[in-house]
């Protein structure tokens, strides 16, 4: 089918599948159905600034029965046909499009619309674009205007890997080189961690511009909504390693919203090097991301590692002006992993760059407790100061950076592992309970100053308890250094203790600063061996 075969299908039938009526009002009212219209992103700030003075209308997820009944090999096994694919047809284009199907998780429509030359066309869904492979469904049964539910981006070269996808509520994920999808982005979060239900805003219709010959950029721009805010985006994708979406969000609050969370990633941790509480797996670590990287306003580099505690872990690094954030996996070494199937150290690391002041606020992250690797339980987000208020306009700009590495990387030495165990000195029996961390750090001035075996400190700071045998020694295997230091709790409690950790060589920090977060195990836990 060529693109010219995309036609509109009758209002009343994107009526009868719940979508919202504002949007329905917007196109097909001025315009005949079937023809361009005019398009740009200050006409998407608009409609989205004229929607969120309207009602939240909530879209219908009711479903075709065998469509609602797919499972997941049901679903995975349908396939978008290649003869089909947006720009396939395009001659010097660098990017094709392909839908993917309702059904699954996937119960919402989603509208598709194509921009050229300043005019957007919608896209009409048809069974024919599909190939439905072991699913079960039959197209012809199918309704002419089910919808669809997202989009993927693949290249000419290699019609069969796609390298950005959006899909599901504003969930969309990224590759750099490595083409292994890991963690996801989102649009917008709210209220999550709160101790009530988070909200999950959708993308409700997406426009992709049509790329011009050569052009190593495609723009999408997407209409969000949500009980809370109507929201429009702006994304301009460039393939490469990194993988860069410049985005420009502009949000439109119908309430005051208690927790927002700007650029949000969303992973999974499920068990490392440094917290092995759900080790019950043969294989020894189990992660798309393994710590939090900040590059705060005042220009401190700060690494965060990730755990899966047993309860909801909340915590917020408060800034003013953040210059970047990100979950990364820095850890690439296959051994580490085992995984031959899903790859973990291929998964990309996702850096945010604010290509403006955000002013006050905190980047915040919740971890929550998962049993396997099939939850995403790790988010984190930019948290403005000032919660936003009903009317306002909220501009935000940034750049998504996915690969293995960040654009940006500090001039220090950085924490390259961080492990965990029982304390106490080896050959002397345990008098009281304590815990052992052992850091490791690499990079910057630390291969030369353990070659002149200089003396390197390692400064620790707790928010309670006691610190014991504090070290930091040559580790020549990776031309770095290793801090340790035990920590006794002060107390039977289970109260989180915060940890604080750098190293300094006269009067000068070495190394970004390593955080943590540790929660004592309850008395009858400390087994002193």
């Amino acid at each position: 089918m060529q693109r010219r075969q995309f036609l509109t299908r009758a209002a009343a039938a994107f009526a009868a599948a719940g979508l919202p009526l504002p949007l329905l009002q917007a196109f097909a009212a001025p315009v005949p159905l079937g023809q361009r219209h005019p398009f740009d992103y200050a006409w998407l700030k608009g409609h989205a600034r004229a929607m969120a003075a309207q009602p939240f209308v909530p879209r219908s997820e009711k479903l075709p029965p065998a469509v609602a009944a797919l499972d997941w090999d049901q679903y995975q096994s349908i396939g978008f046909r290649q003869d089909h694919a947006l720009w396939g047809d395009l001659p010097g284009s660098k990017f094709q499009a392909k839908f993917f199907h309702l059904g699954l998780f996937f119960k919402r429509p989603v509208r598709m619309f194509e921009v050229a030359g300043g005019q957007a066309q919608e896209l009409a869904y048809d069974p024919g674009m599909f190939d439905y492979g072991r699913s079960g469904l039959d197209g012809r049964r199918l309704p002419k205007d089910l919808g669809f539910a997202g989009f993927r981006l693949n290249s000419p070269d290699d019609t069969r890997r796609d390298w950005a996808a959006f899909l599901g509520a504003s969930y969309f994920r990224a590759v750099g080189s490595s083409m292994q999808y890991g963690l996801s982005a989102r649009g917008l979060a709210i209220d999550t961690g709160m101790p009530r239900p988070e909200e999950f805003p959708d993308f409700v219709a997406f426009w992709l511009e049509r790329p011009a010959p050569g052009s190593e950029t495609v723009v999408v721009y997407a209409l969000l909504d949500s009980p809370s805010v109507a929201g429009a985006y702006r994304f301009a994708i460039t393939r490469g390693e990194p993988l860069v979406m410049d985005v420009d969000a502009a949000l439109y609050p119908r309430r005051e919203i208690e927790r927002l969370g700007i650029a949000p990633a969303t992973s999974m941790f499920q068990v490392g090097e440094n917290d092995r509480r759900m080790d019950w797996d043969w294989r020894a670590e189990i992660h798309d991301s393994d710590g939090l990287a900040m590059h705060t306003g005042a220009g401190e580099w700060i690494w965060r590692p990730l755990g899966n505690p047993a309860h909801l872990r909340f915590n917020a690094f408060a800034d003013d002006n953040p210059r970047g954030f990100g979950l990364l996996q820095r850890d690439r070494n296959f051994d580490h992993y085992q995984d031959d199937g899903v790859f973990y150290e291929k998964r990309p690391s996702l850096w945010v760059e604010p290509k403006h002041g955000w002013g006050r606020g905190s980047v915040q992250l919740v971890e929550i407790p998962t049993v396997d690797e099939t939850f995403d339980n790790i988010v984190a987000f930019w948290n403005p100061e000032a919660k936003p208020q009903p009317g306002q306009e909220l501009l935000f700009g940034y750049r998504l950076f996915w690969g293995e590495q960040p654009p940006v990387q500090p001039a220090l030495a950085k924490t390259v592992a961080t492990r965990t165990g029982l304390g106490g000195v080896i050959g002397r029996k345990r008098e009281r309970f304590s815990w052992r961390f052992a850091v490791d750090f690499a990079g910057g001035e630390l291969a030369e100053l353990g070659r002149r075996n200089a003396v390197v400190e390692a400064v620790v700071e707790s928010s309670r308890g006691t610190l014991e045998t504090i070290s930091a020694r040559p580790l020549h295997a990776i031309e770095g250094y290793r801090a340790m230091f035990d920590v006794v709790p002060p107390d039977d409690s289970t109260t989180q203790i915060d940890l604080r950790l750098y190293l300094r060589h006269e009067g000068r920090a070495l190394t970004e600063t390593w955080l943590y977060q540790w929660n004592p195990p309850p008395p009858g836990e400390r087994v002193l061996y």
